[in-house]
């Protein structure tokens, strides 16, 4: 490669405005470019943030001397989201995203997620330069106007309705989605990337007309707090969740078995979410069951590290799972429920347990808890697998690689080679 890139991505939500694995995906890939010393702008929308957080975000997170963030606001506030979310286009972010494209040439223009600034936004260009346009399925969205699969509020979609559905959920109807607006959109997007093949799959089962081609996320600086992690952070062996408290995610599914079961391992569930009421009310009277809350990601890692093992319990479709990856990264084994994505990486890897019953979830957790052993070699080939697949040295050469077919297929040569 002759020189650095211009990159310009774009995304509803970056971390700190953020909710979930979409943003942080999108963090990581920022700063290894910028590591790279490749030129990173990214745009995303703190409207869209507010909508569903009132208050500022509660971490804070470094940023990068190559990495710049334009952090979209309107004086109109969550007007400008919902105008957006009812017209598909970014009508009242419009000119602060024309002045972030008019400043300098961009050779790829990467889109993450994009509910909240609309299918319109594929059909931008960067006035000075030839640029490749990719698109990452961080969530269903494309195929999914609640973004989740899960329908009526109740089971994973397996037959859609989503009109009904979408009133259910109390979202406004996107009639757009009924026009061909997103069809005839996604025509200006080189190359559609899933992080899953479970993602890609369904994205051509709900007819989703464009091809998606594989590349797994990835994990990074992961090395560091394993050689060096931090103390144990309570001396009681336990098993960890780590994820948003939505009641898609399973949690509750969890502490119905500690209730039941009455284990002798403490759960500890990091994170924070709208259903944190109901999962507190849940395990009040139970001792083993100990929330923690959001985390740095030096005490992240070594809540993973000292782990029996990273439980992830959701209940729907979700598009990768990348809290596999952040646990394999420590050496830390996975027991994941039979859906979706989740078994990929645990499957690709070896490095865990899936499960469909209680009773499997049950046999899983005494395994590991019994067995020292077994739970160091099912880490270690979780480890394996994420420098193999998952970290940032298998990422980028395979990302670079799609970048350079996708230029060579629509000008014909590579422009920055």
């Amino acid at each position: 490669m002759s020189r650095p890139l211009n990159f310009l991505h774009l995304s509803t939500f970056y971390p700190p405005y953020s909710f979930g694995g979409d943003g942080m995906q999108l963090y990581r890939l920022a700063h290894a470019l910028g590591d790279e010393w490749h030129h990173v702008d990214v745009v995303h929308c703190v409207d869209s943030y507010h909508l569903l957080h009132a208050g500022e975000p509660p971490l804070k997170f470094d940023g990068h001397p190559n990495v710049t963030v334009h952090s979209l606001r309107s004086r109109y506030k969550s007007v400008s989201p919902f105008v957006t979310q009812q017209t598909g286009r970014p009508l009242l972010k419009r000119k602060a995203i024309s002045e972030v494209l008019r400043a300098r040439p961009y050779d790829v223009i990467h889109f993450h997620n994009i509910s909240l600034l609309g299918p319109k936004i594929l059909s931008i260009i960067s006035p000075a330069a030839d640029s490749v346009k990719m698109y990452t399925t961080h969530e269903h969205w494309l195929v999914c106007p609640t973004h989740v699969l899960w329908k009526y509020d109740q089971a994973p979609c397996t037959n859609p309705e989503c009109l009904r559905c979408t009133l259910h959920a109390k979202r406004p109807p996107q009639l757009w989605r009924y026009t061909g607006l997103l069809n005839r959109m996604a025509e200006h997007v080189d190359q559609f990337i899933s992080p899953s093949r479970f993602t890609a799959r369904m994205h051509a089962e709900r007819g989703f007309p464009k091809p998606l081609a594989y590349l797994p996320n990835f994990f990074d600086r992961a090395d560091q707090d394993w050689r060096d992690p931090a103390p144990r952070p309570q001396g009681s062996p336990y098993f960890l969740f780590v994820g948003r408290l939505e009641l898609i995610k399973g949690v509750q599914t969890l502490i119905t078995l500690w209730n039941s079961r009455k284990l002798q391992y403490d759960l500890v569930i990091a994170g924070a979410g709208d259903y944190e009421p109901a999962l507190l009310a849940m395990a009040a009277g139970n001792p083993r069951i100990k929330f923690v809350g959001p985390q740095r990601q030096r005490e992240l890692g070594a809540l993973y590290h000292h782990a029996i093992a990273c439980i992830i319990p959701s209940i729907t479709y979700e598009t990768f799972g990348m809290i596999s990856v952040e646990a394999f990264a420590r050496k830390t084994p996975v027991i994941g429920r039979d859906i979706g994505a989740l078994p990929e990486v645990i499957q690709d890897s070896g490095g865990g347990f899936v499960y469909r019953t209680d009773d499997e979830l049950f046999h899983a957790i005494e395994s590991l808890a019994g067995s020292p052993r077994l739970r160091d070699d099912l880490g270690q080939k979780g480890y394996e697998g994420f420098l193999r697949w998952w970290c940032r040295e298998a990422h980028l050469p395979q990302y670079f690689d799609y970048l350079n077919t996708s230029a060579e297929r629509k000008f014909g040569r590579i422009p920055w080679s």
